[in-house]
């Protein structure tokens, strides 16, 4: 299985960005969507990322059409919605898959790292709660991802050291990152 620097992404053009070149920083990993009601989350990683990026932090962005084909449109397209609408300045790879036999190698690494711990509570983790057992009854007892905006926070180590759920508050992603840095 490896370790997260033993991993590669691609990027929109096609080139490959090996998680090595991260080495020393803290790194987080988020599958995205342009058309979810996680998408707002775009602001605050954008934030994070401009208040922290110079302190050794790197945003890694997968746009992923595997949760209701809520990022339809192609590479250019979502970088385009991205920039113009977040002013998004973190990198964003190629459109891919986070679950099932065309699943990044990266993201079976990560999930193998940390599963799912579910949702929080209050009315949105109720609401995904609900919304996962029509689509999977297991869904509690496996480390697939469930929805957009998953995150992940690995460390300037490489180790993965937490897994966020789109559910849960930006400001305690934050707080994660901020003590790693």
């Amino acid at each position: 299985m490896g370790q997260f620097y033993d991993y590669a992404v691609t990027r929109p053009d096609g080139s490959e960005w090996n998680m090595k070149e991260l080495e020393g920083k803290v790194v987080v990993v988020v599958n995205t969507a342009t058309g979810c009601g996680f998408t707002p989350q775009y602001e605050p990683l954008e934030k994070m990322y401009e208040a922290y990026h110079d302190k050794g932090l790197e945003i890694v962005d997968i746009p992923c059409n595997q949760f209701a084909g809520q990022t339809p449109g192609t590479d250019d397209e979502i970088h385009e919605f991205c920039t113009l609408k977040y002013n998004t300045q973190f990198p964003q790879m190629k459109k891919s898959d986070v679950n099932g036999e065309n699943a990044l190698p990266l993201y079976t690494f990560l999930k193998s790292q940390k599963g799912f711990e579910g949702f929080g509570s209050g009315p949105k983790a109720l609401m995904m709660g609900t919304m996962l057992k029509k689509i999977d009854k297991d869904y509690k007892n496996n480390p697939d991802i469930k929805w957009n905006f998953t995150k992940f926070v690995i460390n300037r180590e490489g180790d993965v050291v937490a897994r966020f759920e789109p559910t849960e508050d930006m400001k305690q992603l934050e707080e994660c990152v901020a003590g790693l840095l």
